[in-house]
């Protein structure tokens, strides 16, 4: 059994982690499935108190697609595809665009800029109807997508944006999030191979955490369904207002 596990879990990962690591992905993936929004930051978050620095991001990134793909499984009916038909075009633009610059972002000022996209989003003036048409979708689909694979934040303004053409709609909110997180986290797993991570040390790690993933989305599907639209609305802004003075916060200190 050993020699089993030796082979699938990544050597010099203690056993208490790797629990750890199991039990945080079924409650964050409860988390987000419930409230739409919150549990990646969090995941993120213990990920970064356990783990070595270079594999945080990758192993992430690939535990979040699987995450975001099982949600949007379970939720396929209420995904809004006319959304998602042209947030594909822009993940796929915004990808390239990224290969080609690979530039290196003032990462204070891109938190800062999120930050601000967020809570206007929330809190400001409904955006108008062309913002989240077809060409505003691609766009948005574009900017995220490029940013994200330098500093991986876009996770709530994507929610944010969402939210916002679902006009309320807790489980089509929830769906077609998962759906576009999923096509943003894909192309990570080409862009972190290719500089030169290895996945195979970890998969078995990564597998692991998407299947208890799996139980958590499960669990926080049944929770969601009992909020009505208007309290998951509120419980939506106020947790993404959290995020965006999260990123307000890390900004301020790195200035400092």
């Amino acid at each position: 059994m050993q020699a089993v596990l030796d082979l699938v879990l990544p050597t010099g990962v203690p056993g208490l982690v790797i629990v750890l690591l199991i039990i945080s992905s079924i409650l964050t993936s409860a988390l987000t499935a419930s409230m739409g929004i919150g549990g990646g930051v969090l995941l993120l978050a213990i990920m970064a108190l356990v783990m070595p620095p270079a594999a945080i991001i990758p192993v992430h990134g690939m535990v979040q697609f699987g995450s975001n793909a099982n949600r949007a499984l379970m939720t396929i009916r209420h995904v809004n595809w006319r959304v998602i038909l042209w947030f594909l075009p822009g993940v796929i633009i915004g990808a390239w665009l990224a290969s080609l610059f690979l530039v290196d972002l003032p990462l204070p000022l891109v938190q800062l800029c999120i930050a601000g996209f967020i809570l206007l989003l929330c809190w400001g003036p409904a955006i108008p109807k062309v913002a989240t048409g077809r060409a505003g979708t691609m766009i948005a689909a574009t900017f995220t997508t490029f940013v994200s694979l330098f500093v991986g934040a876009t996770g709530p303004l994507v929610a944010a944006f969402i939210k916002q053409q679902q006009e309320g709609e807790r489980l089509s909110t929830v769906a077609t999030f998962a759906a576009a997180m999923s096509l943003q986290h894909a192309p990570k797993a080409i862009v972190y191979g290719a500089a030169g991570f290895v996945f195979g040390e970890w998969l078995g790690l990564i597998l692991l955490m998407i299947a208890a993933g799996a139980l958590g989305t499960w669990a926080g599907l049944h929770l969601l369904k009992r909020i009505s639209d208007q309290r998951f609305g509120l419980i939506f802004n106020l947790l993404l207002t959290l995020l965006a003075l999260r990123l307000i916060w890390q900004a301020a200190s790195s200035w400092w």
